[in-house]
């Protein structure tokens, strides 16, 4: 059976000259996994175009215990545009779950939570903790800040000590099931999206 192939062939005709446009991607066509306007684009010239358009909000995840989520994390907030992803703790985190986002997503490592408590500080950027704590706010309830971190903990703990103590809020996501949580990587798109939902724009044509 004849597999599919995502994606576009070489381009038909005269290549443009656009200096956006890569030469070999034009040549052997552009297989990689982004939408139709950035097809035949320099990873940097994607980029860049993305820079332009970023949101204002930050994304953050602890990673003390290898997180498989931080994959999915990242991919969010590449289809969601956040300005940044934060990882907190260890520096190696699984790619394979980005599905090469990464490449186009700016992510930033901090080693400890108070280096990343400095950092936030250092921008004025108000820190929302989103777990299922007691005393947490529906996030259903409220309307996200404009300029924020959105800090995630890992599988099962959930958000860290130092982690809580440092949120100005913490907003719980409703669950109508019998599990007791869902994962960072869930969690971190529906979050991201009610930013969106309060804050966004359509998306580029």
């Amino acid at each position: 059976m004849e597999v599919e192939q995502v994606g576009v062939g070489p381009w038909p005709g005269e290549p443009p000259t656009d200096p956006r446009y890569d030469p070999e991607l034009l040549r052997d066509g552009d297989r990689r996994n982004v939408v139709d306007r950035y097809r035949y684009w320099r990873r940097e010239a994607v980029v860049a175009d993305l820079d332009r358009r970023r949101h204002d909000f930050h994304v953050a995840i602890e990673n003390w215990q290898h997180d498989f989520n931080i994959g999915t994390v990242v991919r969010n907030a590449n289809a969601f545009l956040a300005a940044e992803v934060h990882i907190v703790g260890r520096r190696r985190w699984n790619r394979r779950g980005a599905m090469v986002t990464d490449r186009y997503q700016h992510v930033r490592h901090h080693e400890t939570i108070e280096e990343f408590l400095a950092w936030s500080r250092g921008d004025d950027l108000p820190i929302v903790g989103i777990d299922n704590l007691p005393g947490s706010r529906p996030m259903e309830s409220v309307v996200l800040p404009r300029r924020c971190v959105l800090l995630f903990g890992q599988e099962g703990p959930g958000l860290s000590a130092p982690a809580r103590a440092a949120c100005a809020e913490i907003f719980s996501i409703a669950q109508y099931g019998s599990t007791r949580s869902i994962n960072a990587g869930v969690a971190s798109g529906i979050a991201m999206h009610a930013w969106i939902r309060a804050h966004a724009g359509p998306p580029p044509d």
